[in-house]
């Protein structure tokens, strides 16, 4: 652990609690957008861990996350540091949105550019001020447009270390989630930062099973880090899956689900109907796997081809 972490010209030294905001840049009404970040940091040396949330402005699970981890104290660690962010996309959280002014999703936006949209701006802002400072990190995230996800930690299953670090958080559900072009994952780790991911609940919407599930697991990944002493243990085993796939509407219509978050499915499964809105016509939705049920689109009023359901299996 260095004796100095300097964020945008600030030095924070071991034993300090320090907030600091970043500029990223100004509105057409020149209001600024900042960056804000808080660093905690233990007089014991130890590895630096990056809590962040709000990544896409409509995901505010994530954000919660982060806040009671740093309200109620929980994320002060006794050895190491810790580099919180609860919320990285300011203007998408100000209007409800996922991404930025100009429609661009920061988390297909790494690493970046200087001189490029605000969303490149973000993450390089990111990717040059936070990540050359940590060892590894969280990224919170919540279900977009309608649909909900089960907690769930997504890590990478042939990198030894991010395995181990997912399997530490200890997570209802562990899925292999392979690294996706531009995102922030991708990115931390071509500079060999392992950074999970958490996802869970609905965008919009608060999932307090999801939220302490996080706290709690942020907590066992920090005793597993050597940052704490103590940490709840997981209230059921971690289910481990090497793939997913969506149930796709095969129709249009009204759907009504016959299954629900976290619920275990057996192949030829009914999983729920989808019918017109007349009274007509009924068609059945079925499983054509084993597994568990991970996401789901909570809008009854779907179009031939829309995803309905998210299905964990190996």
């Amino acid at each position: 652990m260095p004796e100095i972490i300097q964020i945008n010209g600030e030095k924070i030294a071991r034993g300090e609690d320090k907030k600091l905001y970043i500029s990223i840049a100004r509105l057409p009404t020149h209001t600024n957008i900042d960056l804000p970040v808080r660093v905690i940091r233990s007089e014991n040396p130890g590895p630096v861990l990056l809590l962040s949330g709000g990544l896409h402005g409509d995901e505010i699970n994530g954000i919660e996350i982060v806040r009671r981890l740093l309200i109620n104290n929980l994320a002060t660690p006794e050895k190491g540091s810790i580099i919180a962010i609860p919320l990285m996309n300011v203007y998408g959280f100000i209007q409800n949105v996922r991404g930025v002014p100009d429609g661009k999703d920061i988390n297909r936006s790494f690493p970046g550019s200087k001189t490029g949209s605000l969303a490149n701006l973000l993450a390089y802002t990111i990717m040059n001020e936070i990540i050359p400072k940590i060892d590894y990190g969280i990224d919170y995230h919540t279900g977009g447009a309608s649909k909900a996800n089960y907690p769930q930690i997504r890590c990478v299953f042939n990198i030894e270390k991010n395995l181990e670090l997912a399997k530490a958080f200890a997570p209802p559900v562990l899925l292999h989630s392979p690294l996706i072009d531009k995102s922030f994952r991708k990115a931390a780790e071509k500079k060999n930062k392992q950074i999970l991911v958490y996802e869970t609940g609905e965008s919009l919407r608060f999932d307090e099973h999801g939220i302490q599930e996080a706290i709690h697991g942020t907590l066992r990944l920090m005793k597993h880090l050597g940052m704490k002493k103590e940490a709840p243990a997981p209230m059921q085993p971690t289910e481990i899956f090497g793939k997913s796939s969506w149930v796709r509407a095969a129709y249009a219509g009204l759907y009504r689900s016959k299954v629900q978050l976290g619920d275990r499915i057996k192949r030829r499964q009914l999983l729920g109907t989808i019918t017109d809105p007349y009274g007509i016509e009924r068609f059945q939705v079925k499983a054509r796997v084993d597994g568990r049920v991970i996401g789901m689109n909570n809008n009854p009023v779907v179009h031939k081809g829309d995803a309905i359901l998210h299905i964990a299996t190996n």
